[in-house]
């Protein structure tokens, strides 16, 4: 099969598996707190069950990060990991007790860390200037899946059948259908997917240049001396002298060389080191950003029902076109940053990213803390501040991670993107907690969100200049370079 051919397979996999990633997310959300009261769950349950799901993907994002860098593969990488997806979603729906649906979600949350396999991939071979419309492509599918997935409810809230021993209905529907997708996905990975790499890249540019030239050799051919000067200088019946041969090498004729073998074999790890790695200046606000979007983004989310049921009197439609309406806004911000990208500095994303952040979390302080006059003001300074806030994110979310990928090292990227996910599935844990006990006063809640949204801003501006690409890159032989 073609090179190219599988190039856009491959890309396309890794959109469907990000694809089905937000599905499962917005199909199993809306029903697993009334799949918990059927077997006689406490409310805490709720935020175990989600908690879990966060956790196992933040252990297992290191992990499947070390091992595509040491192997520099990634399919095996996900063929495992959706195992875990499988076996996970086929628990949730068998669900005999609580412990059961919690154990299910700590098992489907173990295939989340291959996502740092992903981005590790993605990185090493994506063109700098061209990764962040990668980014932003991939991050907009599981958008996609978040929009398309309450869809997939309407059907499976009719289900009522049973499958031998067990019961199919509205609330185990939804793991036996992700198991079954999962399971297809498989096959798509298994015949849709290649691990290539940049040399792969290289070979294919230079095979190009190569036929390009035999074209232009033959065309040029018939008005050829049959005797160049260059022959002429040497006796009749010599051999051209190795002399001459690595002259050529020299002036740059031989285009390929191949890499020495020492290199090929050599870890990753060898000079590595996790501090001089994650505690430098402009990591640490990355991860910082990575944080506190992320606690403060699920702190909403944790917030939203419980006030739109105070104020508004909504139910799960209203909530669910809320929802499905939000979907379209982050979708259409993910392709308007992948324009702005190619224009524009990935630090510039992120500082309007900031500021749009920060004007949302001032509008919720002011307005919607104690919301003020009727109805109709109410509701309009909800929607407000909801679209403010969901604007932010993918210009914060796509500039971070871009920027994330270029200034750590690219022979250890699967590991750096594990920790970044890690410390993203962190702030997925603590943010609804910290909501949820926070519910009836709001200003303490946004009063923190705030606070660390202006550190964020801080720590940004001192360190904007910082904020770029290393002009210093790995060298070909693949050393690092010493700080």
């Amino acid at each position: 099969m073609d090179y190219r051919r599988k190039r856009r397979l491959t890309f396309f996999t890794i959109g469907l598996i990000f694809l089905l990633s937000g599905i499962e997310y917005a199909v199993i959300l809306p029903t697993i707190w009334r799949y918990l009261q059927t077997l006689d769950a406490a409310p805490y349950f709720l935020g175990l069950s989600l908690s879990a799901f966060s956790f196992s993907g933040l252990l297992a994002g290191p992990l499947f990060g070390l091992w595509s860098d040491r192997t520099l593969g990634t399919k095996k990488v996900i063929l495992f990991a959706n195992v875990f997806e499988i076996v996970g979603n086929f628990l949730y729906f068998m669900g005999y007790s609580k412990w059961l649906l919690l154990g299910s979600r700590l098992v489907a949350g173990i295939g989340t860390g291959a996502g740092s396999s992903i981005f590790s991939f993605l990185t090493r071979n994506t063109a700098p200037e061209d990764r962040s419309t990668v980014f932003a492509a991939v991050m907009a599918c599981r958008q996609a899946g978040l929009l398309i997935g309450p869809a997939f409810n309407i059907f499976l809230r009719l289900c009522d059948f049973q499958v031998g021993p067990f019961t199919v209905n509205k609330y185990t529907s939804p793991g036996l259908f992700m198991c079954l997708l999962w399971i297809l996905l498989q096959f798509v990975v298994l015949f849709m997917y290649w691990d290539f790499t940049p040399q792969d890249d290289r070979r294919q540019m230079n095979g190009e240049e190569e036929e390009e030239e035999e074209e232009e050799d033959e065309d040029n051919e018939e008005g050829k001396p049959l005797v160049g000067p260059s022959e002429l200088t040497g006796s009749y019946g010599t051999v051209p002298s190795l002399q001459s041969r690595a002259s050529s090498v020299a002036n740059g004729e031989v285009t390929h060389v191949p890499p020495p073998p020492e290199d090929v074999s050599s870890s990753p790890f060898k000079n590595f080191s996790a501090s001089r790695e994650f505690l430098r200046e402009e990591v640490v606000v990355l991860l910082a950003a990575q944080f506190i979007t992320l606690f403060n983004q699920t702190a909403l989310e944790t917030m939203v029902t419980p006030l739109t049921q105070k104020f508004f009197n909504f139910g799960e439609l209203e909530n669910s076109i809320m929802y499905c309406i939000c979907g379209v806004e982050v979708i259409a911000g993910f392709v308007f940053v992948r324009w702005l990208s190619k224009r524009v500095a990935e630090r510039v994303v992120l500082a309007v990213g900031l500021i749009l952040c920060n004007i949302s979390c001032v509008w919720c302080l002011i307005f919607l803390a104690n919301p003020q006059g009727g109805f109709a003001w109410q509701l309009a300074e909800f929607i407000i501040g909801v679209f403010l806030q969901v604007l932010g994110l993918p210009f914060v979310a796509v500039a971070q991670v871009s920027l994330f990928s270029k200034i750590t090292s690219q022979k250890t990227q699967g590991f750096s993107q594990g920790i970044r996910r890690s410390v993203g599935g962190l702030a997925t844990i603590l943010g609804p907690l910290w909501a949820g006990g926070l519910t009836s006063d709001l200003y303490v809640m946004m009063g923190v969100m705030m606070g660390l949204l202006a550190l964020l801003t801080i720590m940004m501006v001192v360190s904007y200049e910082r904020l770029v690409e290393p002009v210093t890159v790995d060298s070909p032989t693949g050393a690092e370079s010493e700080d």
